[in-house]
């Protein structure tokens, strides 16, 4: 359910094969099957199978069947059929607002301690909806914890269209929160060997740097590289996040060496640099909910017990967003305001002087393939260093903190930023969100929480040395 089509997923299809196999005959065959896009005459059908649900009649066995076909109701449905589902269960399986008056009426009329104890206890039951049963009915499920994960993922897409659907989004957003506590995580390191259905969720999931084909993946996993994933124990074939690293020499600058299939296996016992290159995010069911930090902190301490010579603990991160700010921060700018310093505007070749600074930058970057032209390169940049520096020190959000995400994200767990580098990512992705730049993040160890107080507390921006002489 992750990438909704109209046709089933391989998850849909393999939890309708496992829920007809716990149920039996479901009660859709029985019936006749409700109509992929939910007409309204189906509708009455549907409720009566969430009004069983909630019943509970029977013993266990009996709820899991019912929550099985209802479930399977549901997978069987088109996006239009979803919505219509989600719809009527924010609106119909809600609470009551009568028992939720009275339930408040006793707690405020409660005389004693005892009374009123009695009154909160039934004045939260009363606010919980009904909703709630058949979210813990699908849990018990195989499967079930990720089905409820991916239901989420499409509550959200579909709550941008139907704002009647946030309620559900925030109920599930409580629930996943307190399931997928950090101390029900478990990091484990993702190998060649490791199961064909994990490493094929590392193709699917990858984010960063696409994973072209199997060769790419097990270049990925050599010797000399590490892949992490926090998985959970209702998940144990998803990972929920996971990390590559490369065991280097010296702090890595640019990512197709890094991804080169062809480039020699360094014995890793001889590394002195653990380079982070990507990090997915795996489940969009789980958005809002953070295990990156998490995940660093643990990998950065696995890497350092592991490996006694890797002293350098960095990332190599895209600039996403970083082309779209200077582009609009260049045309806001009024023609021939003195952005170059003298030497600067000298390296420049000698044309579109009367468009200024600015315009002579613009007509550069918009120029296809500027970056192969040796003159313009050379000319761009010690410019574009200088303000990328400023865009990352200087640029923030609503609340004082960086404006980058990516940066945002590392200097919240504790980073440092370190260096730039010059067209270390020259792929069309590449170019397209950051004209080919790129950053390291620094983890020294002995700054992680120094960084990170002082960061999420007053917004300060760790700085290299280097990079803050890029803003003066």
């Amino acid at each position: 359910m992750t990438d909704f089509t109209e046709s089933e997923n391989l998850l849909d299809r393999t939890l309708r094969r496992a829920w007809r196999a716990l149920s039996g005959v479901a009660r859709g065959e029985q019936n006749g099957e409700i109509g992929p896009d939910l007409p309204e005459s189906d509708s009455d059908r549907l409720m009566a199978q969430i009004r069983d649900c909630l019943e509970a009649r029977g013993g266990e066995v009996s709820a899991r069947v019912r929550a099985a076909d209802l479930g399977r109701a549901y997978l069987s449905l088109n996006k239009v059929g979803r919505q219509r589902f989600l719809g009527l269960l924010s609106r119909e399986v809600s609470t009551d607002p009568e028992i939720v008056a009275q339930a408040v009426s006793s707690w405020q009329q409660s005389a004693d301690d005892e009374g009123r104890q009695l009154a909160e206890r039934n004045l939260r039951a009363a606010l919980r909806p009904p909703r709630f049963t058949l979210y813990r009915q699908f849990t018990a499920l195989p499967e079930g914890v990720k089905f409820l994960v991916d239901l989420r993922a499409e509550v959200l897409r579909f709550s941008k269209h139907d704002p009647a659907l946030k309620v559900i989004d925030e109920e599930l957003k409580s629930l996943l929160l307190s399931w997928f506590d950090f101390g029900f995580l478990e990091l484990t390191r993702i190998e060649w060997d490791s199961p064909a259905s994990v490493l094929e969720k590392l193709i699917e999931y990858e984010a960063v740097h696409r994973i072209h084909d199997w060769d790419d993946l097990k270049n990925r996993l050599e010797s000399d590289r590490r892949c992490f994933g926090f998985f959970h124990p209702g998940m144990p074939n998803e990972p929920l996040i996971f990390v590559e690293v490369a065991l280097v020499n010296g702090m890595a600058g640019n990512v197709q060496q890094l991804l080169d299939t062809e480039a020699p296996i360094i014995d890793p016992q001889t590394a002195d640099a653990a380079i982070f290159y990507s990090i997915s995010n795996a489940q969009r069911g789980l958005a809002g909910i953070s295990f990156g930090d998490f995940l660093i902190k643990r990998v950065v301490d696995v890497l350092a017990v592991e490996f006694k010579g890797i002293k350098t603990f960095a990332t190599l991160s895209p600039l996403p967003g970083f082309r779209d700010w200077l582009l609009e921060y260049l045309q806001a700018m009024e023609a021939g305001h003195e952005l170059l310093s003298a030497a600067e505007r000298k390296r420049l070749p000698d044309w579109t002087r009367e468009a200024g600074d600015c315009g002579q930058i613009l007509s550069v970057l918009n120029e296809a393939n500027w970056y192969l032209d040796v003159e313009y390169a050379e000319a761009l940049t010690a410019v574009l260093f200088r303000l990328c520096a400023h865009y990352l020190g200087r640029e923030k959000r609503a609340g004082g903190l960086a404006k980058n995400p990516v940066a945002h994200f590392h200097l919240s767990n504790g980073a440092r930023i370190e260096r730039l580098n010059w067209l270390a990512d020259t792929s069309e992705n590449g170019m397209q969100q950051s004209f080919g730049l790129m950053v390291n993040y620094l983890y020294k160890r002995s700054d992680i929480e120094k960084n990170h107080e002082s960061y999420r507390g007053s917004g300060r921006i760790a700085l290299s040395s280097t990079l803050k002489s890029m803003l003066k």
